[in-house]
């Protein structure tokens, strides 16, 4: 069984047990989190909703927060003495998908 989610402007696949890095949203570790924009679920059939599915839920459980990995953004045009360069680290939130509902 698997189910794909928006969150954050970005859709994710995942199935129960897994382990994911959401974009930052605030929640105390160890609490439940309920997810209700399900785009689709399958559960020997496919089930698509139109844009979600009726009824389902996706629980999530909050394992951590954190910082990513630098990413630096380099910038350079060449023979014109002219660079730039910037970095960032993203802030995420560890989850674990803890059960789906369709």
């Amino acid at each position: 069984m698997y189910a794909i989610f928006k969150h954050g402007g970005k859709q994710y696949k995942v199935s129960q047990g897994d382990y994911l890095n959401l974009d930052h949203f605030s929640s105390e570790k160890g609490a439940s989190v309920e997810l209700s924009e399900v785009l689709a679920v399958c559960d020997e059939e496919l089930k698509i909703g139109t844009p979600f599915v009726n009824g389902a839920k996706i629980t999530l459980k909050v394992i951590a927060e954190g910082k990513d990995r630098k990413v630096v953004i380099f910038k350079k045009r060449r023979r014109k003495d002219s660079k730039r360069k910037r970095g960032f680290r993203r802030e995420y939130t560890r989850v674990k998908v803890e059960s789906i509902k369709a």
